[in-house]
């Protein structure tokens, strides 16, 4: 994926003037080492920072050696103001950790007390306020600080994507469609740039791609993705110029931003007007990496992009959509999984998940539209059950009155045959109805949720708290009341 960006981390370490500097420098060779064992390259920045000067050294030698995250470490107690003012002036993603001592054999000149310094240095990154990332338990051996730093890694990227993400929308929304609206004041404040269009400019541009001469080969990539799959193969010529419109529109409008997402149109007029429904090319640009949302969900597409970003994989945007039926439970799930009928339920959208994640898929005309337009108007939406395995449910959204809420839930798609059409899977996540009650209805979020294929909570739950989101919701267990619950149900 050439749509999301390439960390170079560096690792700095700072010193105490009242603790030996060798101690802070020893340490940090020694996190350095373990990390290019374990994980590759990290730049081991050469000056020790102990004052105001060297830590204008250490930056620029940062800058130099190309480095756009920085692990701030504390060999020993640490100087409080150069060590923050480091994080402040660093243009990037900071993070903060601690030297563990080594051997009760060596507590005296060998005592750095980086345990003490990390409580200062928090105390004077809130002074400064300095947001950085600091992990669950911040002090370690070389082995531990190493894991930590790797661990830092999705956050980084997701941070740096995003100062330098652009959104391209094409709307407005549909009618009587309010559930995606959220106020865009939230993306600049995230460092994310917008660019609102009309779905009129945007057919415009389609019709000067109609005699595009890539078109052939596209649909070739097409023909060879579906397979036996390519039921509609008569539209697969304007997929191909609507797709090759979308890439070129990418290019001209991304400006100086260095990554894209667009929210999408896709109804009620974009059928009649482009002779098709989208589902397939947004599958397939997502799959490329960039994330296509449906319905011009504008939070929907960031919420994938950050997906992206934290799984280096192709993510999905999909509707909380059904139940999951009793006779279904009773006789597929119930004595094969451990999950109640509450904590299932069926994950849709069109067509919109890429062929990569669909057990089998098959090129279909979007039926729900079908009812009411020409089935010729309708084609392109890519039909199949989501392949089974893990999964994280996710979203970042603006609220009504611009503040930033976000809700995390691990789960996993069920190798159970849904029965249905679309882009659909059976989805178990652990008290998924007290979530659903409490976080999801209780928060006011839209029915849009995006899936990132694997267990990546723990990443995306401290890329919100980095992002200065306060109000996290996630499926919490058993005996867990959520504020809203009553005690006594």
């Amino acid at each position: 994926m050439n749509n999301v960006p390439n960390i170079k981390v560096g690792i700095v370490a700072v010193s105490r003037d009242c603790f030996p500097m060798t101690l802070s420098v020893n340490r940090r060779k020694a996190v350095a080492a373990a990390y290019e064992k374990k994980y590759g390259e990290i730049f081991e920045c050469p000056t020790c920072v102990e004052e105001e000067l060297g830590m204008r050294k250490a930056l620029s030698e940062l800058k130099e050696a190309g480095c756009n995250a920085l692990v701030v470490y504390l060999g020993n107690f640490g100087p409080e103001t150069p060590e923050t003012l480091l994080a402040k002036e660093f243009d990037g993603p900071v993070m903060f950790v601690a030297a563990a001592e080594e051997t009760g054999d060596d507590l005296v000149e060998g005592r750095g007390d980086a345990y003490c310094g990390m409580l200062n240095a928090s105390y004077n990154l809130k002074l400064r306020e300095v947001n950085v990332y600091i992990p669950e338990y911040p002090v370690g051996t070389a082995e531990e600080c190493a894991d930590m730093i790797f661990d830092f890694l999705p956050i980084a990227r997701t941070v740096v994507g995003l100062r330098n993400l652009k959104i391209i929308s094409f709307g407005p929304r549909p009618k009587d469609f309010l559930a995606c609206n959220a106020p865009i004041k939230r993306l600049y404040d995230l460092g994310v740039e917008i660019e609102e269009n009309s779905e009129l400019d945007l057919f415009e541009s389609f019709k000067h791609h109609a005699e595009d001469e890539r078109i052939p080969g596209v649909v070739k990539e097409m023909e060879a993705e579906l397979g036996a799959g390519n039921k509609k193969p008569g539209v697969l010529s304007r997929l191909a110029q609507y797709e090759l419109t979308l890439l070129d529109w990418v290019e001209a409008h991304k400006g100086s931003r260095e990554f894209v997402a667009i929210a999408g149109k896709c109804w009620p007029a974009f059928q009649t007007q482009f002779g098709f429904v989208p589902c397939y090319v947004n599958s397939r640009l997502t799959a490329k990496g960039i994330p296509v949302s449906c319905e011009v969900d504008i939070y929907g597409a960031l919420s994938e992009y950050i997906g992206t970003v934290v799984s280096q994989d192709t993510v999905t945007l999909l509707d909380i959509n059904n139940t999951v039926p009793n006779d279904m439970y009773e006789a597929e799930i119930k004595k094969k999984y451990v999950y109640s009928q509450k904590d299932t339920f069926m994950g849709f959208h069109c067509g919109n998940t890429s062929s990569g994640k669909l057990v089998s898929c098959e090129m279909r005309n979007q039926l729900i539209m079908t009812r009411t337009l020409p089935e010729e108007s309708t084609q392109g939406t890519l039909e199949g059950d989501i392949v089974p395995g893990d999964i994280t449910f996710f979203r970042l959204q603006s609220t009504a009155d611009s503040k930033l809420r976000a809700y995390v839930a691990q789960g996993e798609v069920l190798p159970v045959a849904t029965r249905s059409f679309g882009g659909i899977g059976i989805f178990a996540i652990p008290e998924m109805g007290r979530f659903y009650r409490h976080v999801l209805v209780e928060k006011n979020f839209p029915h849009h949720g995006a899936v990132a294929f694997g267990h990546f909570g723990k990443a995306l739950y401290n890329i919100f708290r980095y992002l200065g989101v306060e109000d996290i919701g996630f499926n919490q267990p058993k005996g867990m009341l959520y504020p809203s619950e009553n005690p006594f149900a």
